[in-house]
Order: C-alpha cells, then sequence, then structure tokens
C-alpha cells in the first residue's frame, strides 16, 4: 500500500477572524498594563529646591495640580532634603478627574515651616487636603517649627499669633498615613475633620512636653477612622477626640508626655454631634496628665458619649489614671456653673495596671442632671506609692468586676 502524504487544510476564514481578534486583545490588554502604571511627578522637576531655604510652595501646588488633572494613576514623590514650604497650603480635591483621585504621596525627605510663626499668622492649619478621596502619604518629617511661638506664649506676650496645625485633612475620604513624623508643630499635629474611612498606622509625633496646644492627633466630625502603633510625645493631648466622632479605633498607642488619651472637650455649644463606638487598646502612658479621660463644660448640651471601651492598658506614674470630669475649666476662671448636658453610659474600663503619681487614681465627676451610667471597672490594680489609692464617685453608677484597686466608688 503506497504512503499517503498527509495534507494540513488552511484554517476556515471564521478561525482567521477569531485569532486576529485574540491577537488584538491581548494586545490591547497589555497596553493597557502599561498604561495603568502610575506616573510619578517628583516636585524638584517642578521647581521645589532642597535647600531648606527656597520656598517651595509653588512648587508643590504645580506638582499637585499636574497629579490631579492627569488621566493616569499619578505618584508624587518628595526626594531627600529639606523643603521649605513658606506659607499655608492646600491641596483641593475638588475638580481633580476620577482616576487621578487615588494619589499617592511618597515624602523621603523633610518638609519644614517658616521659622517666623508671624508668616503662618493665625491660618487654621499650614499643609491642609480639603474635599480629596484616596489620598495616601507614606514616609516623610513635617517639621512645623513651633518653639518659638510657645515661648512666646510662656511670656504672655501680646504679639503672639494663634499658630497653624501642621496637618489638616477636611471633608475627604480613604486616607491614608503610613510612616510619617511630625516634629514641633505650633498647633495640634495632624487633624481629621469631616473625613471618613482614615487608617493611620506608625506615626510618630513630638514636641516638648511644656508646648502648648500641640494635641498630637485630633479626631472630630469623622467616622470609620483607625489609628494604629502611634508614638506620641507632645505637650498636650496625644490623641484627641471631638463631637461627631463614629466607630474610633485606636491600638498600640505609646503616650508621654502629654495630656493623655481625652474625649473632648465636649459640650461648648448645644448642638454640637455626639461620640459613639470607641476603642482603645493596648495603650502605655508614662508621666503623661491624664491616662484615659473624658471631659466635658458645664453647659446645657444635647451631646452624649456612649460605647466606649478601654482595655490594656499600662500607666507609669500617670496624675489622673481614670478620669470622667464634667465641670472641665481648665484655666479656673470665668467658669460655666451649669450642670452639663452630656450624657455619658456604657464607658468600659478593662486590664488597667500600673502607678498613680496622685493619690486618687479613679474620679468619675459626672453630671447632677445627667449623672454618668452603666460606667464598668473589670481587672483595674493601680497603686499610689506603693499602696492603694483612693476612687471618687460623683453622680455616677456602675458595676466593678474582679480585681479592682482602688476600691470601687460606683
Amino acid at each position: 500500500m503506497a504512503n499517503a502524504t498527509t495534507k494540513h487544510s488552511p484554517l476556515p476564514p471564521n478561525s482567521l477572524v477569531v485569532l486576529h481578534a485574540l491577537l488584538y486583545f491581548l494586545l490591547f490588554y497589555f497596553n493597557s498594563l502599561t498604561l495603568a502604571r502610575p506616573s510619578t511627578y517628583n516636585v524638584v522637576d517642578f521647581g521645589a529646591n532642597p535647600n531648606g531655604e527656597t520656598d517651595s510652595t509653588d512648587a508643590f501646588l504645580d506638582t499637585w495640580n499636574k497629579a490631579c488633572y492627569s488621566l493616569e494613576p499619578t505618584a508624587i514623590h518628595v526626594p531627600q532634603g529639606k523643603f521649605l514650604l513658606g506659607r499655608d497650603i492646600t491641596f483641593r480635591g475638588r475638580g481633580c478627574v476620577s482616576k487621578a483621585a487615588m494619589i499617592s504621596i511618597t515624602i523621603d525627605g523633610t518638609l519644614v515651616a517658616p521659622s517666623d510663626y508671624h508668616v503662618l499668622g493665625n491660618a487654621e492649619s499650614w499643609i491642609t487636603f480639603n474635599g480629596v478621596s484616596g489620598v495616601s502619604i507614606h514616609g516623610g518629617v513635617l517639621d512645623g517649627q513651633g518653639a518659638s511661638l510657645w515661648d512666646c506664649k510662656s511670656e504672655l506676650l501680646k504679639t503672639c499669633t494663634i499658630g497653624a496645625s501642621t496637618l489638616e485633612f477636611s471633608n475627604s475620604n480613604n486616607i491614608v498615613i503610613t510612616g510619617l513624623t511630625s516634629l514641633n508643630s505650633q498647633l495640634f499635629h495632624i487633624i481629621f475633620k469631616g473625613c471618613q474611612n482614615v487608617r493611620v498606622h506608625g506615626v510618630t509625633i513630638m514636641a516638648a512636653g511644656n508646648s502648648p496646644n500641640t494635641d498630637g492627633i485630633h479626631v472630630q466630625s469623622s467616622s470609620d477612622v483607625t489609628i494604629l502603633e502611634p508614638r506620641i510625645r507632645t505637650g498636650d493631648d496625644c490623641i484627641s477626640i471631638g463631637p461627631g466622632t463614629t466607630n474610633l479605633w485606636i491600638e498600640n498607642v505609646t503616650c508621654g508626655p502629654g495630656h493623655g488619651i481625652s474625649i473632648g472637650s465636649l459640650g461648648w455649644g448645644l448642638n454640637e454631634a455626639g461620640v459613639k463606638n470607641v476603642t482603645v487598646k493596648s495603650a502605655t502612658f508614662f508621666k503623661t496628665q491624664n491616662g484615659f479621660r473624658i471631659k466635658s463644660w458645664g453647659r446645657p448640651s444635647s451631646e452624649f458619649v456612649r460605647h466606649v471601651h478601654f482595655e490594656h492598658a499600662i500607666m507609669t506614674d500617670v496624675q489622673n489614671p481614670i478620669v470622667i470630669d464634667q465641670n472641665y475649666c481648665p484655666f479656673y476662671r470665668g467658669c460655666p456653673s451649669e450642670a452639663s448636658g452630656i450624657m455619658i453610659g456604657d464607658v468600659s474600663y478593662k486590664d488597667i495596671h500600673g502607678t498613680s503619681a496622685t493619690q486618687v487614681a479613679v474620679k468619675f465627676d459626672c453630671s447632677s442632671e445627667h449623672p454618668c451610667s452603666r460606667i464598668k471597672l473589670e481587672d483595674v490594680k493601680l497603686t499610689y506609692m506603693k499602696q492603694p489609692p483612693q476612687a471618687l464617685c460623683n453622680h455616677a453608677a456602675g458595676t466593678a468586676l474582679g480585681t479592682i484597686q482602688p476600691e470601687s466608688c460606683l
């Protein structure tokens, strides 16, 4: 039998069409992947000078505008060096095209505020992000150079300005901050106001222990905020929690010096929003003025504080480890004389140990009109000069479980 010659028939026309379509799709797909890689804009390319003396404010704004109006995913890079931002600056999200809303900012250098505090004057903030979505900041140092203003205020000079907070996010969402260091702010270091879905991880905040109003992180009118592993040394509250804060999670915080972690002050305005669903877990306080504090003015108010949990804390020489103060008046003059309208309830303190620097380690000074309710102490053991301290209660009710020292006054 003769060997048959095998012949391959050409592909049918329909198969060729399918093959060409597949090749075109693959080419388009890989080109799309290439285009999707974020464009990186270096602030130096827009005129920023890393000598720490030349004002780079306009260059930073130009870089932001380029990233904001880009049709591609974008990243901004601040290289090593010192960059003077010589006036208050606002990065606005309004008008950004949708794809560029996710802007990643990597800072390898230091941003420096003007050394003359009069330049910022009474600006609310030195660096502001307003109405942005999906902005992330990674690394870097912000130096507010606030020492000269602190000195002015300590001498009670009439030439002092109010000063500016270092970094503020307002009316923004989906914000991430990692590895940032804030030094010597004139006022608050980091503020979140009117924000949703915020994550802060591994920030370091430092100012002198006697620096006035230099709160570390302030959260107000914001929801779903997570703060992890901050290291805060400052002259006021390490973390302050203002009206309208909901769903706040704070974990592994180190605080000292400073005024501790505070909810409030609340109740200055009649119709401010309440605070609810706050958890502080695993905190270390070292020689702070307070540990866990809730404070409100003695004024009528429609506010409330509820569903707050303080868990797993170590106190070392803290003046007021656990305190609720509903007669707050820090300067003891012009104090409101009415009962606080803030309703405080469902607040728990669990696994709190350490030493108090004063004889009264637990103090619940609540409103006569709206007594504190459902306060819970569980496994709290504090000492004062190696002896059991005292607890004072005024218009407070709740329960105590496990080992409690000082003896519960609820």
